[in-house]
């Protein structure tokens, strides 16, 4: 399966530690379009070496070649509100993981009538047995 991975960047690395641990996961059987969100090197400056157009036209691309997308919405951020709002723009599945202890979910996300899986989490422990019960389903 093809998984585009959504997380924050230039909105901030604070969870960086938690998306290595998601994507290592999920490579485990899966193409992860997305994969260099768990570099630990990656800064919220972004890939410095590619323009923002660049960016931006490979993550849409990388989207619609993409059977389902995960994000973690725990670190608020511009463009994983565009990537989920792309998403439902191409109709694809999405589950959500979210730190609740850390942040509040944003209400444009939280209160869509598109079904945006929704799924709390404590720590990366949390999430990765989320994401085993999701997949192993192969609802999505």
């Amino acid at each position: 399966m093809k998984i585009y991975f959504a997380a924050s960047i230039r909105g901030g690395r604070d969870e960086a530690k938690v998306y290595k641990k998601i994507v290592k996961y999920l490579k485990k059987d899966n193409d992860v379009l997305t994969e260099h969100l768990a570099d630990q090197n990656l800064t919220a400056d972004g890939q410095t070496e590619l323009t923002d157009k660049d960016i931006r036209d490979r993550d849409v691309e990388w989207m619609s070649q993409a059977d389902i997308v995960i994000a973690d919405t725990t670190n608020p951020s511009l463009g994983v509100g565009y990537e989920l709002a792309y998403a439902e723009r191409l109709q694809k599945p999405v589950i959500i993981l979210h730190n609740r202890d850390k942040s509040k979910l944003s209400a444009m996300i939280n209160g869509t009538d598109y079904f945006f899986d929704v799924n709390y989490y404590e720590n990366y422990h949390d999430a990765i047995q989320i994401l085993e019960e999701k997949l192993s389903g192969k609802q999505y």
